[in-house]
């Protein structure tokens, strides 16, 4: 029960990654707001997880959705000392055929987002003094580039420059900024990835997922639930020293 007591708001949560963080953090004692843009699979996923869950719609493009999200969460549950920002879009493209909206819309989401729900949630701790928690999801991508993912892997690296500059930032106030960088992470989205190189790459369906699997040094590709211990940790008193770092939980992909 590391997270007794404390409100955590994740975005992108109705699924995947933001949900399996969402459950982890309930079974550490915490209550959860479920934002993500799709209302609907927010409030199902709320229904789901009991009474210290409750869903908020969030699109983390607008300015006064982010606003409107964390009132919201205020109102309903007392205040903000957790957020994690898992709300992200992926792309796949040369550098030849990269399109300025492409472009746009990664950035709007990745990094944007995870600067302005930052921004907002970090306000809210300053103003009531709270010791807060602060969580972004980085990438393997942004450790590095890669040939197709020119734009993902630019986004993810400013996310961790982001990390970086928040964290030094507002540990003057007490709020701990960090990162997570997951590697190869299996799941519905896959389908979309393995599309992508299925297109640029001529693979067949599903060829490019058996690749980057077998290619894990712990020997498979990792799972949401590989990365809640992570995220519990970070958001936790046992990482109160810890400050402006990314973590790698990646099976080994990456060493730094």
């Amino acid at each position: 029960m590391r997270l007794s007591g404390k409100t955590a708001l994740i975005t992108g949560a109705a699924q995947g990654i933001g949900l399996a963080f969402a459950k982890a953090f309930l079974a550490e004692g915490a209550q959860v707001a479920i934002a993500d843009i799709n209302r609907s699979k927010a409030e199902a996923a709320a229904r789901e997880l009991g009474s210290n869950a409750i869903a908020v719609e969030m699109d983390v493009t607008s300015q006064a959705s982010i606003d409107a999200g964390v009132s919201t969460t205020v109102a309903a549950l007392g205040q903000i000392d957790v957020l994690i920002n898992n709300a992200a879009l992926f792309t796949a493209a040369p550098i030849t055929e990269i399109t300025r909206a492409d472009y746009a819309c990664i950035f709007d989401v990745n990094v944007a987002g995870t600067l302005f729900t930052l921004q907002a949630v970090a306000k809210h701790m300053i103003d009531n003094e709270i010791k807060g928690h602060i969580i972004n999801m980085a990438s393997q991508a942004g450790r590095r580039g890669e040939s197709l993912v020119g734009v993902y892997c630019a986004s993810k690296a400013a996310v961790i420059s982001l990390t970086q500059s928040a964290g030094l930032n507002l540990i003057s106030h007490g709020i701990n900024v960090n990162a997570i960088a997951p590697g190869v992470v299996d799941g519905d989205h896959w389908d979309g990835v393995d599309a992508f190189f299925a297109k640029y790459e001529g693979k067949p369906s599903g060829q490019k997922k058996k690749e980057v699997g077998a290619a894990v040094p712990f020997g498979r590709m990792g799972t949401a639930e590989d990365l809640t211990g992570m995220a519990v940790f970070l958001a936790s008193e046992d990482a109160a020293y810890i400050v402006a770092q990314t973590y790698n939980v990646d099976g080994g992909n990456w060493m730094s």
